[in-house]
């Protein structure tokens, strides 16, 4: 397989961080998507051979000024990148409500739709990194909950707008996984935190690539993967 160019957010930690790692090491190019100056010169450093741009995903506006900086050609842009914070409706803030529909959900539509010119170009794929909490909001869970059921409405409607132009979309559900945010949502619920009981980041990055290297004459819409056990 020739080389390939993807755009990713998230590539600082956990599942992004992995798939960047898998997709340098197959030869592919990497362009990663940081919040700051600093944050882009460290994933530099972590990443060899990586491209980055700068854009804060709490600042849609930021995000809109990639206009024009984007490659030419994206085989993939996988959103891997998000925040969460816990607690009840009764509870929870206004801005923590606005972070998460923020960077959650507005973001990654607008860096999506700077990308499709790209995208169309080389008949790529969009994947976006959900959560089981996409498919259903437990307790505590609801700002959250709804910045992913937003997003798979995201996705559900740019699927079907984007077929004729050859780009496909995936969503992919990952239950609990070993990740840095996995141990903040611990810390919130007040739990112990174990990473060997949930998913290896890795597992959902295989998930990934395996929708990535889809052969053309089929889409992966939606993949949910789920801790074993």
């Amino acid at each position: 397989m020739s080389p390939r160019t993807h755009l990713l957010t998230g590539a600082g930690s956990g599942i992004g961080e992995v798939l960047a790692q898998r997709l340098r090491e197959r030869g592919d190019e990497t362009w990663l998507l940081a919040r700051s100056e600093e944050r882009a010169a460290e994933l530099e450093a972590a990443h060899p051979g990586a491209r980055t741009v700068v854009a804060d995903l709490a600042d849609p506006g930021a995000v809109d000024a990639l206009e024009g900086r984007l490659p030419a050609r994206l085989d993939s842009l996988v959103h891997a990148g998000g925040v969460v914070e816990l607690g009840p409706v009764a509870e929870l803030s206004t801005a923590a409500w606005v972070e998460q529909l923020t960077v959650n959900l507005v973001a990654p539509a607008v860096l999506t739709r700077l990308a499709l010119p790209a995208l169309r170009a080389a008949r790529g794929t969009v994947v976006l990194v959900n959560s089981g909490a996409g498919l259903f909001a437990h307790p505590q869970w609801s700002a959250y909950a709804a910045s992913k059921h937003g997003l798979k409405a995201l996705a559900d409607s740019l699927r079907a707008e984007e077929a004729a132009h050859g780009v496909r979309v995936t969503s992919v559900y990952p239950g609990r996984t070993a990740t840095a945010m996995q141990e903040k949502v611990h810390a919130q619920e007040g739990k112990d935190y174990d990473p060997s009981q949930w998913i290896d980041p890795a597992t959902v990055v295989g998930a990934v690539l395996h929708a990535l290297d889809l052969p053309d004459d089929a889409v992966l819409s939606d993949l949910t993967v789920r801790p074993r056990g």
